[in-house]
């Protein structure tokens, strides 16, 4: 069902602020900010902060992961009174990596207008900044804080073509470049540190090499990897040499088995029983 944007109707705004230098906010979204009855702020404090920056007042509604599933009701209180509604996280924008998308879907669910205000988002300002291909990209967030999880992530996303997106925290991107190293072979790759802010950092290399740069680093980061430009194909080898192949690299035999099998589209069984000279 199709719905005008700027109807006069009651309205959510999913609001950008500056993910660094506060120049980055829009005249809009200041203008935007003033004129809505109450502002869904993933941290209070934060956006007080931006708010009294740009000398607004305006009441705010605490709304982050965990509570944005009792905040619905309160959310269409105000639109079903007529009121526009803003919402914003703490930096960049709404729902990209942030809190938001429940409240949104709410809105949407209920009839009622919702409206992206364009603005700040790291994820392009380090694609257009990294020298890799910008398109076709794919944005995939944060990976699994878990080890097993995070391999496991990056290995459904080896075989992808597109340019890669991340964000990672900073005690974790270490542990993260070596297991896309392992996983992903030797791309091209960008971080970008601490976008739009004074200590604007970016690094770029290949991932062989990138871990050498990074020495007690800090901030947020994001990181642009190449996409898997070399089709490999493995009908010259047979079972057995395509699973020594992966041995070869430090994989255990396990872990070579089911990359083979995937790469092969087989049963890990089929390729248990070959190597293992069980095949009738």
């Amino acid at each position: 069902m199709s719905q005008k944007s700027y109807n006069n109707t009651p309205t959510l705004y999913l609001i950008p602020t500056p993910i660094g230098n506060m120049e980055d906010i829009t005249l809009r979204a200041i203008r935007i900010m003033n004129e809505v009855e109450v502002i869904f702020a993933e941290d209070t404090r934060v956006t007080s902060l931006l708010l009294k920056s740009l000398n607004i007042k305006k009441k705010l509604i605490s709304s982050f992961n965990y509570n944005e599933e009792t905040n619905k009701d309160k959310l269409l209180e105000y639109l079903k009174n007529g009121y526009n509604v803003g919402l914003v996280s703490d930096r960049g924008t709404p729902i990209i990596s942030d809190p938001g998308y429940e409240l949104a879907k709410c809105a949407i669910e209920n009839n009622f207008n919702v409206v992206g205000l364009p603005g700040p988002t790291a994820l392009i300002s380090a694609l257009i900044t990294s020298g890799i291909s910008p398109m076709p990209f794919l944005f995939y967030g944060f990976l699994n804080s878990k080890s097993n999880k995070r391999k496991q992530e990056l290995e459904s996303l080896a075989k992808e073509k597109a340019t890669l997106i991340f964000y990672e925290a900073p005690h974790r991107i270490i542990d993260t470049l070596e297991d896309m190293k392992n996983i992903l072979g030797n791309r091209q790759i960008s971080i970008a540190r601490e976008i739009s802010k004074k200590f604007e950092e970016i690094y770029r290399g290949m991932l062989d090499d990138i871990s050498s740069q990074l020495i007690d680093i800090k901030g947020e980061f994001v990181i642009v990897v190449s996409g898997n430009n070399q089709e490999k194909n493995y009908d010259n080898l047979t079972i057995i040499e395509h699973v020594n192949l992966y041995l070869k690299e430090g994989k255990d035999i396990k872990e070579a088995m089911k990359i083979v099998a995937k790469e092969r589209n087989l049963n890990k069984r089929d390729v248990y029983n070959a190597y293992h000279g069980l095949e009738k």
